[in-house]
């Protein structure tokens, strides 16, 4: 249980002691709220001695009083505000008039207790005020892995980008120049490698475009029953001539048919992204199984590979976005680092799971779970 911090800012020794009273096991649980929260309560009674306390602990919650010896509460509120604080206050006084009221909602107050108040009444300024904190936080927190998925975007695409369009400008140059020969076979090497990195940009690309519309598009509007075995075999067609290139079998098992109501778009990125991983982390030969099963009213895909596999700490990694786990065994695959978060994300709005096991050239098996009817979910 998480402990805020109030602080009771007022110089009547029976408000204070009273407020101590109601708060000190008083705790607060919502179910949007990961944990509970209790109080622990600071007293100060003077302006000044407030103004130390908060910039010695920053409270969370200051209930206020505006009548104090010194230093009056519209001031240490003005103060607080200049701080941009994200201190939740409560001005708790019997001397409220409306131009008070006015001047302390500018500067921040969030709520006006009137004495004397009840212990009920109390509580409920309480609830109020640590929601509104609780949604604060969450939002800055927002905001600030937005500022760092944005930054991480840039740094990845121009990265991505930057470093096969160098590549490719110098097998041009070689070209252009005839370093290697007159002969066309003479650039064979330098054609096939230039074609790969543009196969690796087009793959950014198109990662790009689904984790954008994976951000946007929620909408039911194109949902419709879907036969998983059809969208499964065409993802596997799509990727059979790199598995036949490295000698790699692909088998789908299904005893029944397993329909599912969604949007076909978004699952064939699902199916298309975990199916070009077991190919592509798998080894030459190996092999990949597809099993689809109805069960407990989900469908469940699971596709098992006979590659690489992975650390539990690789693993642990496996859904951020932008990771790519890097090791010698991964080092010559290219990637951009969202598809598995693509996927974590898209099985989250269908109410879904995702789970993998892998060990260490054993392979990995990922298994997805989805409900056959679609969950009400914003559009």
């Amino acid at each position: 249980m998480e402990k805020l911090t109030v602080l009771v800012l007022d110089d009547e020794p029976g408000i204070r002691s009273g407020v101590t009273r109601i708060l000190k096991d008083y705790t607060i649980s919502y179910p949007f709220m990961d944990d509970s929260y209790g109080f622990e309560i600071i007293e100060a009674s003077t302006g000044e001695e407030g103004i130390t306390i908060i910039n010695e602990r920053t409270p969370d919650i200051i209930l206020l009083d505006n009548k104090l010896p010194g230093i009056q509460g519209i001031d240490v509120l003005e103060y607080i505000k200049e701080r941009n604080s994200e201190i939740m206050v409560a001005m708790i006084t019997s001397y409220a008039s409306l131009e008070v009221a006015v001047k302390a909602t500018g500067f921040g107050a969030c709520d006006f207790i009137p004495k004397p108040f009840t212990p009920q009444e109390l509580k409920s300024s309480i609830d109020n005020l640590t929601k509104q904190l609780f949604l604060k936080r969450i939002t800055k927190k927002l905001k600030q892995e937005g500022r760092q998925i944005r930054f991480q975007f840039l740094s990845v695409l121009s990265h991505e980008l930057k470093t096969p369009l160098t590549a490719i400008e110098g097998y041009l140059n070689l070209m252009k120049d005839r370093k290697l020969g007159d002969q066309l076979d003479d650039y064979t090497v330098a054609l096939n490698r230039s074609l790969e990195r543009i196969q690796s940009m087009r793959n950014l690309i198109l990662d790009l475009m689904d984790f954008t519309k994976v951000s946007f598009e929620k909408s039911k509007e194109k949902f419709e029953k879907i036969n998983l075995f059809d969208l499964v075999n065409m993802s596997v067609g799509s990727m059979q001539p790199y598995a036949i290139q490295r000698n790699i079998q692909i088998k789908i098992h299904a005893q029944q048919p397993v329909e599912i109501i969604a949007n076909p778009d978004d699952i064939e990125i699902i199916l298309n992204n975990l199916i070009s991983n077991a190919v592509k982390f798998n080894k030459d030969g190996g092999s990949v199984d597809i099993t689809l099963i109805n069960k407990n009213g989900s469908a469940i895909v699971s596709i098992k590979d006979s590659g690489i596999g992975m650390s539990a700490d690789e693993v642990a990694k496996l859904f951020r976005e932008f990771v790519r786990i890097k090791n010698e065994k991964t080092r010559n695959i290219t990637g951009s680092g969202l598809g598995l978060s693509i996927v974590k994300k898209i099985t989250e709005i269908y109410h879904g799971d995702i789970n993998v096991k892998s060990e260490p050239d054993a392979g990995s098996c990922f298994t997805l779970t989805i409900p056959k009817q679609p969950y009400d979910f914003e559009k």
